[in-house]
């Protein structure tokens, strides 16, 4: 049996040193660079077009559908495929979707070709999700999952820093013409098939099981045998839930802090800013110790952070409170990303990561609506306030109904103990 490699103590650079997972690695950041300015673009545009905080809100709705449908069916399919070809050809549909909405912006289309078009997204991202998240697994021996995960969240967010600014200058550039965003993603899409093709093919190791409900179903029956992972993806997903002020910031840029579409950039990518910082801090220390009672208090402070920034009028507090805010976000990310791929099973991962992305994934959408409309009916305002508070309500019910989060070590011990 091959010896597995084994990292320096505390080395927060061990999964750099494969090469397929760096190729993973860029790939992905330049794929999430390419969301990210469009996300800039697409909330700009349509709020310049309807003035309506609810059709920001059903921008979520519409991506966030093809999710709840076809992720379970998506997780089946990447546990019995190749993971690789999944992610290959969800990435260059992607790709088409941008340069469409291009084509739709320049040709001044009705907006139900935009909301089509996003729907679309929704179905890519739907496969995208759970097979990306469980590719690293090809690129990475296990004992660097860990820092993989450490090294994949940072990406993410680095990508999410980087381009809502890039996306709210291109906006601006340009009079508050978005097809520019969206041209360039459709080109930066070509250079992420580039790389990711490069990594190297390697027999997955594919479920053999017919397609049925039993089977269909397992990363949820998984999930409802392993409380830890459990608690882990229900805190997150209601804390993005209602926490999530993301979905807003249109509303705040225009009309509360006056700062245009290149201070939108700027608030959009502050979240992702703190989160970039965080995850270099946490790659430099040892392990968390306690990582269940670390989880709560950074997702308690998450929300306290949404509701200084819902009541902030001032442009610089309003910046401060979401680098905090997406520092705090992260402790949350790394640590349950770190938990599904030690606790998972190769041969489940994909069905697990679907459930998660319906979990997780949907609620960042699921979360633009719910706010969209609150804000409609409460005012932006109140409507971020009341979610900060929900979402430090839900961290006390959850620490109540899952001791096991409470009393979560590290990491490391409880995959062993799982083992």
């Amino acid at each position: 049996m091959t010896e597995l490699p084994q990292p320096e103590r505390h080395n927060p650079y061990f999964a750099l040193q494969f090469k397929d997972f760096r190729l993973l690695l860029a790939g992905k950041f330049f794929a999430n660079l390419g969301e990210q300015m469009v996300g800039v673009a697409v909330g700009w545009q349509i709020y310049a077009l309807t003035h309506s905080a609810f059709a920001l809100g059903m921008v979520g709705l519409v991506e966030v559908l093809p999710v709840l449908l076809l992720s379970l069916p998506a997780g089946h399919l990447v546990d019995h495929a190749n993971r690789k070809t999944i992610v290959l050809v969800t990435k260059a549909l992607l790709g088409l979707c941008s340069l469409s909405l291009g084509i739709i912006t320049v040709r001044h289309l009705p907006l139900v070709y935009f909301y089509a078009v996003l729907l679309v997204m929704g179905c890519c991202w739907a496969y995208s999700n759970p097979a990306g998240g469980v590719l690293v697994t090809q690129t990475v021996p296990e004992n660097a999952y860990s820092n993989s995960a450490m090294w994949s969240s940072n990406s993410w967010q680095l990508a999410s820093a980087i381009g809502p600014a890039l996306g709210g200058f291109g906006v601006a550039l340009f009079h508050g013409q978005s097809q520019v965003v969206y041209f360039s993603d459709a080109i930066m899409s070509l250079f992420v098939l580039m790389l990711l093709s490069q990594i190297t093919e390697r027999k997955d190791a594919a479920a053999h099981e017919s397609y049925d409900l039993k089977s269909l179903l397992a990363g949820v029956q998984f999930l409802r045998d392993t409380p830890i992972l459990l608690s882990a993806i229900t805190l997150d997903m209601f804390a993005v839930l209602l926490g999530g002020a993301t979905a807003l910031l249109p509303v705040y840029a225009a009309s509360i802090l006056h700062v245009g579409p290149t201070g939108l950039g700027w608030l959009r990518a502050m979240p992702s800013i703190g989160a970039s910082l965080m995850a270099i801090i946490i790659a430099h220390l040892p392990p968390f110790r306690r990582a269940g009672r670390t989880l709560l208090i950074a997702v308690a402070g998450f929300g306290l952070c949404t509701i200084v920034f819902g009541v902030s009028k001032s442009y610089p507090l309003s910046l401060a409170m979401l680098l905090l805010l997406g520092a705090l976000d992260n402790v949350s990310v790394v640590i349950r990303s770190s938990l599904l791929l030690l606790r998972a099973p190769d041969a489940m991962r994909g069905r697990v990561s679907a459930v998660n992305s319906i979990f997780v994934g949907t609620s960042n959408e699921m979360g633009a609506f719910e706010s969209g409309t609150a804000a409609k009916l409460l005012g932006p305002v109140l409507s971020v306030v009341v979610g900060g508070i929900g979402t430090i309500v839900v961290v006390v019910l959850c620490a109540l109904r899952f001791p096991e989060l409470v009393r979560l070590t590290t990491l490391e011990e409880e995959a062993e103990a799982f083992s």
